[in-house]
């Protein structure tokens, strides 16, 4: 994303910190809220958690200084030349034969980076930008209505599972993550509290990590820590139907792990994760049009 202060401004009006302000007054606002809606102490605690990740994540976002460019994405293009042949059939006729010969793809940078910096406090973060195809609402109802099926087509993911579902915007998973290639990092877990809004046109999905009692530490997995992280999807300015994507990544993956691997695998999970969030995407559109027979 371009300049994710700006349009974060845009929603709120003139000012600066406008849009987080009105977070933090939301935030203040939330206990009296919470009692009125009859959520006991528990909820109340995650329902906070989840308003705090949003809060933090936000405020990260909106500074653009400091950030570094870890990993930009390239496409490779398949290109090849003609060539004619002359072959006999076998009617022993003359046939002239046209054949395209594959030579070395080219790669050419999709516009897809991932930026990085380091905060007091929190650590390595990593910021994904990208352009996609699809409208915020339909990329929406992909992560968040069909969050629990993004084993099924991330590869990165082993499993989604809500946990609990607090209010329409406020909920518990956990997610299993696979192993990396060559088994250099191991399966993760993840306990994590989700909190999901819409301001105006723009869709928000933050996070980070919690307890719950449905879902105690592993044996044989090692329990990862998150957040805050937060997915940001807004429509492009130059065409509403495609969307600005910027995902917030924090994470303490726990181990042995050298940190320039632990960068260089955050960084392409980012990545892996726009490619195949585009298949997806892209396969769905193949299904909605696909003749019912």
């Amino acid at each position: 994303m371009v300049a994710i202060h700006h349009e974060l401004n845009t929603l709120a009006g003139p000012g600066p910190s406008n849009w987080i302000s009105q977070v933090r007054r939301r935030s203040s606002l939330l206990s009296s809220q919470i009692e009125e809606e009859g959520y006991n102490e528990e909820e109340m605690s995650y329902l906070k958690q989840g308003e705090d990740a949003l809060q933090k994540a936000i405020s990260i976002l909106s500074e653009q200084d400091g950030w570094t460019t870890e990993t930009v994405a390239v496409r490779a293009y398949i290109v090849g030349i003609k060539v004619k042949c002359f072959c006999i059939s076998s009617a022993m006729k003359l046939r002239i034969l046209t054949l395209l010969v594959p030579i070395p793809s080219l790669l050419q940078a999709n516009g897809d980076k991932v930026l990085s910096k380091v905060l007091p406090d929190v650590g390595k973060v990593f910021k994904l930008e990208v352009m996609l195809e699809q409208h915020p609402d339909d990329l929406y109802k992909e992560l968040v209505g069909n969050m629990e099926q993004m084993g099924e087509w991330n590869p990165n993911v082993k499993e989604v599972k809500i946990l609990q579902k607090i209010g329409q915007d406020t909920m518990i998973t956990h997610e299993v993550s696979a192993e990396t290639p060559g088994n250099v990092v191991g399966p993760r877990d993840f306990v994590s509290v989700r909190c999901a809004k819409r301001r105006g046109s723009t869709c928000f999905l933050a996070g980070m990590s919690t307890q719950h009692p449905k879902m105690p530490e592993q044996r044989g997995v090692v329990r990862a820590e998150n957040g805050p992280t937060c997915i940001v999807m807004k429509p492009c300015a130059e065409d509403p139907n495609k969307t600005k994507f910027t995902w917030l990544l924090s994470i303490d993956l726990k181990g042995w792990i050298p940190k320039t691997i632990i960068n260089k695998v955050l960084a392409q999970t980012q990545v892996d994760f726009a490619s195949h969030l585009r298949q997806r995407m892209a396969n769905n559109v193949s299904v909605e049009m696909s003749p019912a027979w």
